[in-house]
């Protein structure tokens, strides 16, 4: 095996994967190291099954979150960013962010700090998993969230500081806005540059994956110059992109009947609580979703309730430079160190990245043992208690038995 080296980016922005690659990881914070333990062993197994020892990962730790400030004294230092950049992939667990004080969110800094764009969260419901609904295999969508703006820009200041005060009255005496007293003031800033990147990277996700539509996620019935500019950007980018791939719900009606065209991606769009109804009523109406960064947050959680939960959900947040591959839930520290919780999101996380890196026959793999597992009945506690007949294990156990599954013998 050569010397492990860092993947490198092509002139035509594919990826230039060495057999033996370095990946840096971030452990996380509460249960992080408990389900990363598992994925790494979930992930080296499956690379060893399906490339014979021909392809290996050589995994390097970056401290970010608690880990990193007890260590270092940073949360999140410029090394580690400057590391993820030179590798170009990395994969990360939950990090810790206070609510209401403290720092700020280590997540929303990585994916703002590394211009990481789009953050993608397939959720495609897993046979055996328990699900509230009455046909969970009819989900398979995929959420593209905008990652760099909105409310999440975090420009915002408290109830009755200096900074509060002057935009309040900037706003009442110079713009006319009426605002209720002392409020705190929050900006929700929504670009036409971000938004078409954003809405561009869904479109040609939904082209080369197979998916028939694209829903541009909006409330711009309610805000017109921000989420109502986003929707009417969203159709400018499928236009000046992808004229020759999509066609607009509206021309499909208007000159097919509203029978689909072979080869043509459907650009729709739907009001925020409109979707939030229809992805439970008719969740096979839609394939990819883009949206910007706060709806994206709610129907991408709500989207995984519907296959299981967040335990059950992937995601990753990609730029052009470099993407990071995470777990899509919280810390949980009531059970950190307690090898209880299920590794699963980060488990096929990992998946995305292998498939990410061009390193399909693992990923999918991943995706099948992972399956197997469940249908086995060896599961964490939180599938435990609602599958009938099935027996508890520890996390470290279910990624063994993933690990070990029969399908990693085959060739």
């Amino acid at each position: 095996m050569d010397q492990a080296a860092k993947i490198k980016i092509n002139p035509d922005g594919t990826l230039d994967v060495p057999n033996h690659v370095i990946i840096p990881f971030i452990e996380g914070d509460g249960t992080g190291p408990d389900i990363w333990r598992a994925t790494r062993i979930v992930i080296d197994a499956a690379v060893q099954a399906a490339y014979q020892g021909r392809k290996q990962i050589a995994w390097e730790e970056l401290l970010v979150g608690e880990k990193g400030y007890q260590q270092t004294g940073e949360w999140l230092s410029k090394d580690a960013l400057n590391k993820i950049r030179e590798h170009v992939v990395a994969i990360k667990g939950p990090l810790t962010t206070p609510v209401g004080k403290g720092i700020r969110s280590l997540n929303v800094s990585i994916r703002q700090e590394l211009d990481l764009y789009a953050c993608v969260r397939p959720v495609k419901y897993i046979d055996a998993v328990p699900s509230p609904m009455k046909h969970p295999e009819k989900i398979d969508m995929v959420v593209f969230r905008e990652n760099t703006e909105d409310l999440y820009a975090g420009i915002e200041w408290p109830a009755g500081s200096d900074e509060a005060r002057a935009v309040t009255t900037f706003l009442s005496e110079k713009m006319g806005a009426w605002l209720p007293e002392n409020p705190g003031i929050g900006i929700k800033p929504i670009s036409e540059k971000n938004t078409k990147r954003l809405v561009a990277k869904a479109i040609a996700y939904a082209i080369d994956k197979g998916y028939p539509s694209v829903t541009l996620m909006h409330k711009g019935n309610i805000m017109k110059y921000t989420e109502g500019a986003f929707c009417s950007w969203g159709y400018e980018a499928a236009a000046e992109g992808f004229s020759d791939k999509t066609i607009t719900e509206a021309e499909l009606y208007r000159n097919h009947n509203g029978v689909p065209v072979p080869g043509k991606i459907i650009i729709k769009d739907r009001i925020a609580d409109m979707l939030f109804q229809q992805v439970l009523l008719r969740p096979e109406e839609f394939g990819v979703i883009a949206t910007p960064n706060l709806n994206g947050d709610y129907i991408s959680d709500a989207l995984a309730a519907q296959v299981g939960g967040l335990g059950m959900a992937p995601g990753a947040n990609i730029g052009d430079e470099c993407a990071v591959f995470e777990a899509t839930h919280g810390t949980a520290p009531k059970y950190a160190g307690l090898d209880k919780v299920n590794p699963s999101s980060l488990i096929l996380s990992g998946a995305m990245m292998l498939d990410h890196m061009g390193w399909k026959e693992a990923a999918e793999r991943i995706r099948r043992n992972l399956q197997e597992t469940i249908r086995s009945g060896k599961v964490t506690y939180d599938l435990a208690r609602q599958i009938e007949g099935a027996s508890e294990v520890a996390c470290s156990a279910f990624g063994n038995a993933i690990a070990s599954c029969r399908n990693n013998s085959q060739k």
